[in-house]
């Protein structure tokens, strides 16, 4: 090889070597943000307590029942900003989004409730007791004493409807409920804590007009409904009526199953990427009262954009029959399941069911060089392929391997493979040559899902370079 041939062959190279480092570095500073914004969440808990031991906090022990009163307030301090922090975690916050990203904020914000509920009923508990001892009666009599105090009742409200939010947000009570009904259920944390407001300024001296504690907690009750107000409400609001988004095609490509074309202004301004999902409201008489979360299935140009629903509950199933027209306002866009989360040059995709539409946005978005990535798409039966075309096509214009599986889940071993190519010995090592150098996307229903990871993982694959988006909530 001449000098001229060499200095041209890493000239050819460079750019990959320079993209391959800017995912690096873009990585390690999302992860130190990430983990930084997490430890200050906690921290706050710790701050909570701190604020009330330093000022005065610490000579409320001389007592027996004052030290049990003293107990009950921090439980409730802390338990109460906790709450807030889960406000803020709900709020689609884009710091968060970005950094923290959609799944691990929501399943941080489910990991924190029931620590916040058990540390506001002891709170209850632990004030009933200490009020008793200091007024020489028991416990429950001291209710109707505290319910006789200027904004208790609304307290005791706000504890009961904090305890039907957490209730109904434990795995196998939620999934008795739909999508729609358990959304509309757990909006009561709202009221929960917004009424559970006023007793924390006006009884006792704790949070004192003028004191730091005051002060910090006004501040944290601003951010955090602020937050919800803004990123939940006003932001998406403005959004819809700037982009004017609204039904243009509705296209059955299988039993059950539908693509929703729409079209509005600048489009692309929203900044979606391949991958993420927003969430959707369709204005119709049947379907205006709730919202879903829902992937892209094409990346938006300025004026169009793609949705592909698979009826999975009456909610969805509405709206496979959208009339063409009808309004849409859109939260988002959300979530790190798009290339902004590469840390490789090399992609494996593996999809199964209507996990193929989040995927089919990714690969239409990723910049790859021929041979860079592998798709593989699953699916149970003939009736499951949706997209594939598509996706076949995308692949052989990026010069991707695309490969597919078709048939019931294998029930021993590779329980992600279909029985015909797990008995035949097909892995995901197999399948993905340079998995461990390879960025890893894994979308479609949780148990086939987490089959996937597992193997992953023992294999050796990077917990960075692992991205699953569950089709769940």
């Amino acid at each position: 090889m001449t000098a001229p041939q060499l200095a041209s062959r890493r000239s050819a190279q460079h750019p990959d070597q320079a993209a391959v480092a800017l995912r690096a570095t873009r990585y390690a500073h999302r992860a130190r943000v990430s983990d930084l914004l997490v430890t200050l969440l906690w921290a706050s808990g710790a701050l909570a307590i701190a604020l009330f031991l330093t000022t005065g906090g610490t000579a409320l022990w001389g007592t027996p029942a004052v030290g049990v009163t003293s107990l009950g307030i921090i439980t409730g301090l802390v338990g109460s900003d906790f709450i807030l922090v889960m406000l803020v975690l709900a709020a689609r916050v884009p710091l968060l989004d970005r950094t923290i990203g959609h799944d691990r904020a929501i399943a941080l914000h489910r990991r924190i409730g029931k620590p916040a509920l058990y540390l506001i009923l002891a709170h209850a508990v632990l004030l009933l007791i200490g009020y008793g001892m200091s007024e020489g009666i028991n416990p429950i009599a001291e209710i109707g004493s505290m319910l006789a105090l200027p904004d208790m009742p609304l307290a005791f409200i706000g504890t009961g409807l904090l305890i039907i939010v957490v209730v109904t947000s434990l795995v196998a009570v939620r999934r008795k409920f739909s999508y729609e009904g358990w959304h509309l259920v757990h909006l009561l944390s709202y009221v929960a804590v917004a009424v559970a407001i006023p007793h924390q300024l006006s009884l006792g001296g704790v949070l004192a007009a003028g004191s730091m504690q005051r002060v910090y907690w006004v501040a944290l009750y601003v951010i955090a409904f602020g937050a919800i107000g803004w990123f939940r409400f006003a932001r998406p609001l403005f959004a819809s009526l700037r982009h004017g988004i609204r039904v243009s095609r509705v296209t059955q490509i299988a039993p059950g199953v539908a693509s929703i074309e729409l079209h509005g202004r600048d489009l692309r301004a929203l900044g979606g990427s391949g991958g993420q999902f927003l969430i959707w409201r369709f204005w119709t008489p049947r379907t205006w009262w709730h919202s879903h979360p829902i992937s892209l299935s094409a990346v938006p140009t300025s004026t169009t954009a793609r949705i592909t629903v698979r009826e999975l509950g009456k909610g969805s199933a509405k709206l496979q029959s959208v009339p063409v027209g009808t309004r849409v306002w859109i939260e988002g866009p959300y979530g790190l399941f798009s290339n902004a989360a590469r840390t490789s040059r090399r992609l494996a995709v593996i999809a199964a069911g209507i996990g193929v539409t989040p995927i089919r946005a990714l690969l239409e978005d990723a910049p790859l060089a021929p041979g860079e990535a592998t798709v593989l798409l699953r699916a149970g039966d003939d009736t499951e392929t949706y997209h594939w075309d598509e996706i076949r096509e995308i692949a052989a214009a990026k010069g991707a391997q695309f490969y597919t599986m078709i048939g019931h889940r294998s029930r021993r071993g590779h329980a992600w493979a279909s029985q015909a190519d797990a008995a035949r010995g097909v892995t995901l090592a197999s399948v993905f040559p340079g998995l461990l150098e390879s960025d890893l996307y894994v979308c479609g229903p949780t148990a086939w899902l987490e089959s996937v990871v597992a193997e992953a993982r023992s294999l050796g694959v990077a917990e960075h370079r692992i991205h699953a988006e569950r089709f769940d909530w």
